[in-house]
């Protein structure tokens, strides 16, 4: 059985997006890109109706390239409970209210027994100090947090 992964919106921007003039972004779609070409077929890949709408958002040709590449992708939905689990996580990691959607992305996550959140917004969502908040509040709550992690981070399935 595959491992479930959780696409966040950041990767399929980063897919979609023109190539990037800025050196780390522009790393960060290259990798993206090698990890979707290489990789994506060893596990079992998941989006949400978050992702279907803040991909839909801005440009309608961008929006469009980024829809196309998961429109053959699983879309979880959110219900009350979902909502009500991404309050708590932004109340616990302590996450400012514009963050709302990233403590949704992270509540599917959970709330779905997904294995892995792929993304690559380390400001809220991939790094230390929100991951450990992010496990302990889902602890709390009898859940078992999904491991977050960017493209470079992801182990490789054998």
């Amino acid at each position: 059985m595959k491992p479930r992964l959780y696409l966040e919106t950041s990767i399929v921007s980063y897919l979609a997006a023109m190539p990037s003039r800025d050196l780390v972004v522009a790393a960060h779609q290259q990798i993206t890109h090698e990890w979707w070409a290489e990789r994506r077929c060893q596990y079992e890949l998941f989006v949400s109706t978050l992702v279907i709408q803040e991909m839909s958002m801005g440009d309608q040709n961008a929006a469009q390239r980024r829809l196309s590449l998961v429109e053959a992708i699983p879309v979880l939905t959110i219900n009350d409970e979902v909502i009500l689990l991404g309050e708590q996580l932004q109340k616990h990691a302590m996450l400012p209210t514009k963050a709302d959607a990233d403590a949704l992305h992270i509540a599917l996550a959970a709330f779905h027994r997904i294995d892995f959140l792929l993304t690559w917004n380390c400001r809220h969502i991939a790094n230390g100090k929100t991951r450990r908040a992010i496990d302990e509040a889902l602890k709390t709550q009898g859940m078992v947090s999904p491991i977050i992690v960017t493209p470079e981070e992801l182990p490789e399935e054998n």
